[in-house]
C-alpha cells in the first residue's frame, strides 16, 4: 500500500510544473509558447533569464528529491523506490495539472538520483559538466547523463535501480528527439560561457 501511495504522490508532485508556475509568479510568458516550447529550466533560462531558470531548476530537482523521501517515509525500498523516482519523472513530462505537456525530465530525474545514490549523482553530474564544457550543447550533455545514470548505478552495485533508471533514460532520450535531429543537422543552439 505504501508503494502505491508513494507512486501516486510522486506522479502528482512531478505534475507540478515549476516552469509554468514561476512564469506566472514573475509575470513572464508561458514557457510552452516560447523558445523550444519546453516547460523546463533550460528553456526558461534562455527565454526568461537566469533568475527564472535557477528557480525552475531548483524546483524541478526538489520534486525528484521529495518524491524519493516520501518513498522512504512509506518504507519503499529497492526496485520500488526506483519506480517512485520514475513516477516523478513521468509526472514532470506528462503533468496532470497542465494538459500533460511538461518538460524533459532531466532535473527531476537528477533530484531522484541524488536522493537514491549521492555518488552516482555526482558522477553523472561530472559527466554532464564535461560534455557541456566540451560541446556547449545542453541537450547532448543531458542525453549523455541520462545514458550514464543506469550504467553508473550498475557499476556502483545498485542493481535494483538499473531498470527504473534505464526507463528514465529512455524517456529523457525520447523527449530529446527534436534536439537529436537538430544536433545531426548542425542547427542545435549552444550555450555561451562568460
Amino acid at each position: 500500500m505504501g508503494f502505491i501511495v508513494s507512486v501516486v504522490i510522486a506522479y502528482l508532485l512531478g505534475s507540478i510544473s515549476c516552469a509554468i508556475l514561476v512564469a506566472k509568479f514573475l509575470n513572464l510568458p508561458d514557457p510552452r509558447t516560447q523558445g523550444s516550447g519546453n516547460a523546463g529550466a533550460t528553456n526558461m533560462l534562455r527565454t526568461s533569464g537566469t533568475k527564472a531558470g535557477i528557480m525552475v531548476l531548483i524546483g524541478d530537482v526538489l520534486k525528484g528529491i521529495i518524491a524519493i523521501v516520501i518513498g522512504y517515509l512509506f518504507h519503499v525500498k529497492g526496485f520500488g523506490l526506483g519506480l517512485v523516482g520514475l513516477a516523478a519523472v513521468i509526472g514532470h513530462i506528462f503533468p496532470l495539472f497542465f494538459k500533460f505537456k511538461g518538460g524533459k525530465g532531466v532535473a527531476t530525474a537528477a533530484g531522484a538520483l541524488l536522493a537514491i545514490s549521492f555518488w552516482t549523482f555526482i558522477f553523472v553530474l561530472i559527466s554532464w559538466g564535461i560534455v557541456l564544457f566540451i560541446t556547449r550543447f545542453v541537450s547532448l550533455a543531458s542525453i549523455i547523463a541520462g545514458l550514464a545514470a543506469p550504467i553508473y548505478l550498475l557499476i556502483g552495485g545498485n542493481y535494483v535501480f538499473f531498470v527504473p533508471f534505464a526507463l528514465v533514460s529512455a524517456l529523457i532520450i525520447w523527449k530529446h528527439s527534436s534536439n537529436i535531429q537538430r544536433l545531426r543537422a548542425g542547427t542545435e543552439g549552444k550555450v555561451k560561457f562568460g
